[in-house]
């Protein structure tokens, strides 16, 4: 079964990919198909010894450019539709045992110029709507390949967190005739909970901050998409990511886990007035070796409940940034 299914409760389609049961489970390193197919060993993903950045679709994929039929009818109630979409994986480095926090500004460079790549390439399918790279790092987030890699989904429609957000912004642009996210920047840059501050990106922990110690990159120009920074805006998004990565394992004194995504422009030139560029990095961690766990009010309620005040976490980490060694 690959399809999607209305939810007319909530106005949301749920995607259904049952083949996913059966991808590749928490390999042991030697078996990793991320890795390089190195001489005389079996073939992995990549045919190649030595690789900086690969890309290719994913093997167990939620969305296809060829989707299957749909294994039940629609109703007006619940419409059914094929799973149409792309979904890619970004593997950051042949190294198995390496991650995003210490490969380097280059390599973090190397990764965003990526990333801008293929949201245009996969944004000019007219099937797609809106691309989303993300990178889930870490046990604790529940990902299944330790080799550190991200992915990219390009969906028919715009999901219902940025839809949301869109919304939001759209209401904020009718009530003031501004962008929220400009309004953020000049209200949050160089204030308390500023963790990183680069020449076209600034890093904060949001006043409204849904998980402990999340960090939010804005673009500090009204920019709507990845393909359109300038390059001295992708060199500096990457120097202020990988300082903010690298900061975490500072703080946390481990390998951190997160959830990092990345919220942009719809695809098809709508809403690029009030969408503005930023990256959201949410670690589940909540310090002292406790973690964050979504419990009854954020699962049912929607209603985020955090234990660490945003003013309070961006002063732990604007330290942990500044005092974290950032390879070159």
């Amino acid at each position: 079964m690959s399809e999607r299914r209305y939810d007319p409760t909530h106005g949301e389609w749920v995607t259904f990919a049952t083949d996913r049961q059966d991808r590749t489970y928490k390999p042991a390193a030697t078996a990793c198909p991320l890795c390089p197919t190195r001489p005389g060993h079996a073939p992995t993903e990549i045919p190649r010894e030595h690789f900086e950045i690969a890309v290719f679709d994913n093997r167990f994929p939620s969305l296809s450019p060829h989707p299957p039929a749909p294994a039940i009818p629609g109703t007006d109630l619940v419409p059914v539709e094929p799973a149409y979409g792309h979904c890619e994986v970004v593997v950051f480095t042949d190294d198995h045992d390496a991650t995003l926090a210490d490969v380097g500004v280059a390599r973090v460079h190397l990764l965003v110029e990526t990333w801008a790549r293929r949201v245009a390439d996969l944004g000019a399918d007219p099937g797609v709507r809106y691309v989303l790279p993300f990178e889930n790092k870490g046990e604790a987030v529940g990902v299944t390949l330790h080799h550190p890699h991200g992915q990219i989904y390009a969906y028919p429609d715009v999901p219902p967190r940025p839809a949301r957000e869109i919304a939001a912004a759209r209401a904020h642009h009718d009530r003031t005739g501004r962008c929220v996210f400009c309004d953020v920047v000049a209200a949050e840059a160089g204030g308390v909970r500023e963790v990183v501050g680069g020449e076209h990106f600034v890093a904060g922990v949001p006043p409204w901050a849904r998980f402990p110690y999340e960090v939010d990159i804005w673009s500090r120009a009204h920019v709507p998409s990845l393909p359109e920074l300038t390059p001295d805006a992708r060199a500096d998004l990457a120097r202020v990511l990988a300082r903010v990565l690298a900061g975490y394992d500072r703080y946390f004194g481990v390998s951190a886990s997160y959830l990092m995504g990345i919220h942009a422009a719809p695809t098809d030139g709508a809403d690029r007035d009030v969408t503005h560029l930023h990256l959201e990095i949410c670690p589940p961690h909540r310090g002292g070796g406790k973690l964050k766990y979504l419990a009854g009010s954020e699962t049912f309620g929607g209603a985020y409940l955090t234990d660490v005040a945003p003013e309070v976490a961006a002063e732990r980490l604007r330290a942990a940034c500044a005092d974290a060694t950032v390879p070159a």
